[in-house]
C-alpha cells in the first residue's frame, strides 16, 4: 500500500484543493507517481473523464497537477445542489437521483463509506503516494456519525491528517486549536499538525505562536504559506476568474490591439462550469466580468449565459431582472451573444422539462431556433469537432436535448446572426477556436481587438500549477512532510480535552 496524506482545513475555502494541488505537484517533480482522491465534493462545477465519468473540477485540477488522466476514482461522490434542500448524487461518476439534505446525511452518505474506501484502496495499491482532499471542516461535530470525506475516511484509511488554516481571515490559531480539540480521542491521534495558508508579513513575527501552538496541541506546524494571488484555479464555488481573477471582475494585461474586449457572464442561479470563461479571462485585453443587472451589459461587448443546474429557474431569474429583455435586445440588434449548456438551452424557443424543475413546457427566449427536452438519462461525452476554421475539444454535462432546427450549424448547436449556442464546456480553452471565436466578437462590436497571437491556456494553466508546487517546496518543511505521507498515520499524539488546554 502506498503513502497517504489527508489534507483537512479548518473551514471551507482554507485552501484545501490548491493546498492538495501543490503537494501532489510538489511530489510529481519529485519522480513520485502521485494521485489525488476526493471521498465526497459537493460543486457546480464538474468535468468528464475520457471513460464518460462526471467528477469534480477541482479533482481534474489535481490531477493535471499529478500529470495523470483523472478518472472517476479520485472523487466517487460528487454531489450538485438544485436548491437550498437537495442535490443530485453522482456515484462514480454517473447520476444515481436527487435526494435532500436530510436523507443523504440521514443514511445514504454512511453506506457510502465502504465505496469510497474501496476506491482509494485501488488507488494506492497503483500508485506510490495519494493525496486526499476534505470537505468543510473535520470538526463538524453534528455529521461526524456519517462522515465520508474528514475523519471517516482518514479513520478507515488510517491516513495522517494536514489541517489548514487560513491567516487572511484571522483567529488561525484558535481555529486550529478549536479543530482538534472538538474531536474525539481516536480522531485526534490521526491529526498530525498544521500548514497556515495566505500569510502576509514577516513570518518571524508569528513563529511565537507556533511555538505555542505546539506546546499546546504537542503538534507541528508543517509552514507557513504565503499570500499569492490568482491561484484559485478550478474552484468548488463562488464566484471567480481563476487565471487572473478576483471574486467579481478579472484582472486584465495590456492588450495587442488599440481596444479592450468587455465580456459580462450573468451569474445566474445555481451557475455551473463558470470555469468556461477562464480562458477568456486568460486573453490580453480582455476583461472578465460577473454581472446581474441589465444596466450592466450595455457596455458589453459580448455576454455569456453560462450554464447551470437549473435552467428553467435562472430562465425565470433572468426574466425577473430585465436580463431577458436585455439579452432579446441584443440579439435583435446583432450584438454578440454566447449560451453554453444550460445558458445555451433557455434561449431557445421552448423547454420540456419534467426531469429537473419538473415544470412541463416552458417558453424560451426564443433567439435560437431550438428546441429542448430533458431526458433522464445525463448526456457525458468529451466531444471533438471543428469550427470557425479550427479544432475544438470539449464536455457535455446535461439532461437537456436540443432540437436544432435552424441556423448556422455551431459545434452541437447553433448561431443565428451575433447569437451563438452550444453545449460544450471547455471549447474556450481551444487556443486557435478562442482567437477566431474573439476575432468576431470584436468585429461585430466594433472593437479594435486583436487576439494575442501566442497565449496558450495549458501553458498558462501548467505555469499555475508550478507555481503551486513551489509555494510547498519553498514555504512547506517538505522533508517532514515527506516522512509523514510515506510512514502513514501519526502515533503518541497528546489527546487534547474539549475546552481545555492541553
Amino acid at each position: 500500500m502506498s503513502g497517504g496524506l489527508l489534507v483537512a482545513g479548518t473551514t471551507s475555502d482554507a485552501g484545501k484543493s490548491v493546498v492538495t494541488a501543490g503537494i501532489c505537484r510538489w511530489l510529481v517533480r519529485q519522480g513520485v507517481k502521485v494521485a489525488p482522491f476526493k471521498a465526497q465534493n459537493m460543486s457546480l462545477n464538474s468535468f468528464v473523464t475520457r471513460e464518460g465519468a462526471e467528477i469534480g473540477r477541482a479533482q481534474a485540477m489535481q490531477a493535471q497537477a499529478c500529470r495523470v488522466e483523472p478518472t472517476a476514482l479520485m472523487n466517487p461522490v460528487l454531489l450538485k445542489p438544485g436548491g437550498e434542500q437537495s442535490s443530485q448524487v453522482v456515484l462514480l461518476g454517473k447520476p444515481v437521483g436527487e435526494m435532500s439534505a436530510r436523507g443523504y446525511h440521514g443514511g445514504r452518505q454512511q453506506r457510502l463509506l465502504g465505496t469510497v474506501l474501496e476506491c482509494l484502496a485501488e488507488l494506492r495499491g497503483t500508485y506510490d503516494a495519494v493525496i486526499c482532499e476534505g470537505a468543510g471542516s473535520p470538526a463538524e461535530i453534528n455529521l461526524r456519525r456519517t462522515d465520508i470525506v474528514n475523519m471517516g475516511i482518514a479513520r478507515g484509511a488510517r491516513l495522517p491528517v494536514l489541517v489548514v488554516g487560513d491567516i487572511d481571515r484571522g483567529g488561525v490559531f484558535a481555529s486550529f486549536f478549536g479543530t482538534v480539540a472538538l474531536l474525539s480521542r481516536e480522531d485526534q491521534e490521526l491529526v498530525a499538525g498544521f500548514l497556515v495558508n495566505k500569510f502576509r508579513g514577516d513570518v518571524s513575527l508569528l513563529e511565537p505562536g507556533l511555538d505555542m501552538l505546539h506546546g499546546l496541541t504537542g503538534r507541528h506546524t508543517y509552514g507557513v504559506l504565503p499570500f499569492r494571488h490568482g491561484l484559485g484555479i478550478d474552484e468548488e464555488d463562488g464566484l471567480r476568474v481563476s487565471l487572473r481573477g478576483t471574486v467579481r471582475e478579472s484582472a486584465v494585461s495590456p492588450p495587442v490591439g488599440e481596444d479592450v474586449l468587455r465580456v459580462a457572464v450573468c451569474a445566474v442561479p445555481l451557475m455551473s462550469n463558470f470555469t468556461d470563461v477562464d480562458a477568456l479571462a486568460a486573453e490580453p485585453g480582455v476583461v472578465v466580468r460577473f454581472v446581474d443587472r441589465p444596466e450592466e451589459l450595455a457596455d458589453a461587448d459580448l455576454v455569456v449565459v453560462p450554464g447551470t443546474r437549473g435552467t428553467v429557474r435562472a430562465l425565470a431569474w433572468l426574466r425577473e431582472r430585465g436580463l431577458a429583455d436585455a439579452l432579446v435586445r441584443r440579439a435583435a440588434e446583432g450584438r454578440p451573444v454566447l449560451g453554453i449548456c444550460g445558458g445555451f438551452q433557455l434561449l431557445g424557443e421552448h423547454i420540456e422539462d419534467e426531469v429537473e424543475s419538473r415544470a412541463g413546457h416552458v417558453d424560451g427566449l426564443g433567439v435560437l431556433p431550438v428546441r429542448v427536452r430533458f431526458a433522464r438519462e445525463k448526456t457525458l461525452t468529451r466531444p471533438v469537432g471543428r469550427a470557425l476554421g479550427e479544432d475544438v475539444e470539449g464536455y457535455e454535462i446535461h439532461h437537456g436535448v436540443a432540437d436544432v432546427q435552424g441556423g448556422e450549424a455551431f459545434l452541437d448547436g447553433c448561431r443565428v446572426g451575433q447569437t451563438w449556442g452550444t453545449h460544450w464546456h471547455g471549447s474556450l480553452e481551444s487556443d486557435g477556436f478562442r482567437r477566431a471565436f474573439l476575432r468576431q466578437v470584436a468585429a461585430a462590436a466594433g472593437r479594435r481587438f486583436v487576439p494575442a497571437p501566442d497565449t496558450s491556456f495549458a501553458a498558462l494553466r501548467e505555469e499555475q500549477l508550478d507555481r503551486l508546487g513551489d509555494l510547498i517546496e519553498h514555504h512547506a518543511d517538505t522533508d517532514a512532510l515527506w516522512r509523514l505521507i510515506e510512514s502513514g498515520a501519526p502515533t503518541g499524539l497528546p489527546f487534547i480535552a474539549p475546552g481545555a488546554p492541553a
